[in-house]
């Protein structure tokens, strides 16, 4: 079943689409990803992108979209920029779109759910860790997968390995507690 874009998020995005004039890739990330595609019941007031493609466009869409925009006051959503996160390398290899055809320009393309939460792990906070219980069992997610991700597309590169190997190994007890709950 597709999900369905609530008028909020669908008044937000329309808008930003008409303000651009040409096709433009958003990789989406975050809570819109885990409320809106995969239907957490929780809320968030803002669309977390990793990258904005074309690349040049990102300061426009930030300046158009972004907090305290004309865009942002009406609609109480607005477009976040993530400029410090970490995520798997090929994570755009498995990017999927969300609402194909919804927009004339804007593409609305979703991490996967392993590379969703991989980008969550650095920062540790207690929404990210209720957001994987939640996507452990919607998914769900195959521990085995997670780790082989973790260790061949970000361990390389993460600030401290050994303590997102620690956070890492927590939140495989975590999804093994939450599906044998279920």
């Amino acid at each position: 079943m597709r999900p369905k874009l609530p008028e909020r998020w669908r008044g937000f995005l329309a808008a930003l689409d008409k303000l651009v004039s040409h096709d433009v890739q958003l990789h989406c990330c975050g809570g819109f990803v885990v409320t809106v595609l995969y239907g957490f019941a929780r809320t968030t007031a803002d669309l977390d992108v990793l990258s904005i493609i074309p690349s040049q466009d990102q300061r426009d869409l930030a300046a158009l979209a972004g907090p305290g925009s004309e865009i942002h006051k009406k609609h109480k959503t607005y477009l976040d920029v993530v400029t410090i996160a970490t995520h798997p390398d090929s994570y755009e290899s498995r990017l999927t779109e969300m609402f194909s055809g919804t927009f004339r320009h804007l593409h609305l393309l979703a991490l996967v759910p392993y590379d969703l939460v991989l980008t969550k792990l650095t920062r540790n906070s207690d929404r990210d860790r209720a957001d994987l219980e939640y996507l452990a069992t919607a998914v769900p997610l195959d521990a085995t997968v997670l780790r082989e991700r973790y260790n061949s597309e970000m361990r390389g590169y993460v600030g401290v390995p050994e303590r997102e190997d620690l956070t890492l190994d927590l939140w495989i007890e975590i999804i093994q507690e939450t599906q044998s709950r279920r």
